[in-house]
């Protein structure tokens, strides 16, 4: 009997989801430089405005509109080479991204204010363009390693799997970069933030090699028409289909929620709790539970839906950021309850951590089989700027607060803070997590149709449409 065309396209190894791991781990490396670090040494070291640091974000964000979109359409009209289609791009864009997150870190401090500001912008853009050189066929890659919505459910898990361990070396980095000055406080060291970020972007290019080495390419996918108009078109589907669409804005303010509380951290175990040794121990909490979750999500994700058992996860860990919220106006705040709060909560958000890929993969399929749409790698950029635009909102939401209390980067002190902006910074760290959670259960639960149920027909359908194209 001849096999389906989805069991000719899968049959995935370990090494394929190890491999597929490593990548997620080496750009997590990366990009956790500028999740966990990076803002506070904006305005701690190089004495950035808080309001400077929002524009920058901004602007490249508009900048990432023009670059994104434009860079998926060349990788998805390449035609493929002899290891690939999206798997060269990891080989050779390595250790350029690598290159650009040290630049990021480099003792500029002799410069003037305007040539600091400068520097920031074109090293922060530069290297969110290599970053995008990487991710989007990094991204693209699971859709040609196999057909099979299963199998990409798993490697989904490894991917975020691979993510966690690849955010861990900066949150540490965030963690003992200080320095103990004459008066007693502690305040953020360039050398030790640059030396980290370098050994960081070293251990980057290994596991990228790992990545580009491990994996393999089953699915053949042939490059797009190069057409007038053609990228406009294959927008104007990506923005009408409500499940890309839904799962893009989830996955957007799902990581907004996760790089605010990795970047706020910062400055409120540093200023409220005068603990800024702890500051990983947060976002360490919150992954704890992936420990245990991944080894049951894909199949409770089979059983009852990817996303219902992501939704109801959400809503779990939005429950519990508003318990710390409600506790706090009878006076109750503690160091220990909050990290307590954020392992309950990492339950809860472990599920979508796990399986936020295979959603987006899943809401890719139904573009193909609905709308004839075969352009993976511009869908990703899309979905990749839908992200970036969470790294944005997070900026802004970090900042924001710290505008409200007069934040002034070093010149800060614990003692300098009055009691009512302490209550403010702690108030902001609990309820922007509890309010973007809520958005992203609503998201996931209402907007997004893809169920358990319409994900068993898609994959009958995917069937019909890629066998006749094969």
């Amino acid at each position: 009997m001849e096999q389906s065309y989805i069991s000719r396209t899968s049959g995935i190894k370990a090494k394929d989801k190890i491999g597929y791991a490593m990548g997620d781990l080496a750009s997590c490396l990366v990009f956790g430089l500028t999740q966990s670090v990076l803002n506070k040494y904006y305005t701690d070291v190089l004495e950035i405005s808080v309001l400077s640091v929002m524009i920058m974000t901004i602007v490249a964000r508009i900048w990432d509109a023009v670059n994104d979109p434009i860079w998926g359409r060349l990788i998805d009209g390449a035609k493929p080479g002899k290891d690939g289609r999206y798997r060269r791009w990891i080989k050779i864009f390595a250790i350029p991204v690598a290159l650009a997150a040290v630049l990021m870190f480099l003792d500029v401090r002799g410069f003037g204010a305007g040539g600091r500001l400068a520097w920031i912008y074109v090293t922060y853009i530069f290297f969110g363009m290599l970053y995008t050189c990487i991710n989007i066929p990094y991204g693209s890659l699971a859709q040609v390693i196999t057909s099979d919505d299963k199998e990409r459910s798993a490697l989904s898990v490894f991917r975020s799997i691979g993510s966690t361990f690849g955010a861990m070396p900066a949150m540490v980095l965030a963690s003992i970069c200080y320095v103990k000055l004459a008066d007693g406080t502690r305040q953020m060291s360039q050398s030790k933030v640059l030396i980290g970020a370098a050994a960081i972007a070293v251990l980057s290019v290994i596991a990228y090699m790992l990545c580009y080495a491990w994996t393999k390419e089953r699915v053949e996918s042939k490059p797009a028409p190069r057409q007038k108009g053609e990228t406009m078109r294959v927008i104007k589907i990506l923005v009408k289909s409500r499940p890309f669409m839904a799962v893009s804005l989830a996955s957007m303010l799902f990581l907004a929620a996760q790089m605010f509380g990795q970047g706020y951290n910062t400055y409120l175990f540093h200023h409220y709790f005068g603990k800024p040794g702890l500051t990983m121990l947060p976002t360490v909490f919150q992954y704890l539970p992936v420990a245990v979750v991944m080894f049951f999500a894909t199949k409770l994700g089979n059983k009852f839906g990817r996303r219902e058992v992501c939704s109801y996860g959400i809503l779990v860990a939005a429950a519990f950021y508003i318990l710390l919220f409600v506790l706090a106006l009878f006076g109750v705040t503690s160091v220990w309850l909050y990290l307590a709060a954020c392992l309950m909560s990492g339950i809860g958000t472990a599920f979508i951590f796990l399986l936020i890929w295979a959603l987006a993969t899943d809401a890719i399929d139904y573009n193909k089989v609905t709308y004839g749409l075969n352009d993976e790698a511009t869908s990703y950029a899309f979905y990749s700027f839908m992200r970036k635009l969470g790294q944005t909102v997070a900026t802004v939401l970090i900042n924001v607060p710290l505008l409200k209390i007069g934040y002034n980067g070093s010149e800060l002190k614990t003692e300098g803070l009055s009691a009512e902006a302490l209550k403010s910074m702690y108030n902001s760290s609990v309820m922007i997590p509890a309010i973007l959670f809520l958005l992203v259960f609503i998201i996931l639960r209402f907007v997004y149709p893809l169920g358990k149920k319409q994900i068993a027909e898609l994959q009958v359908k995917k069937e019909e449409v890629l066998g006749r194209q094969a």
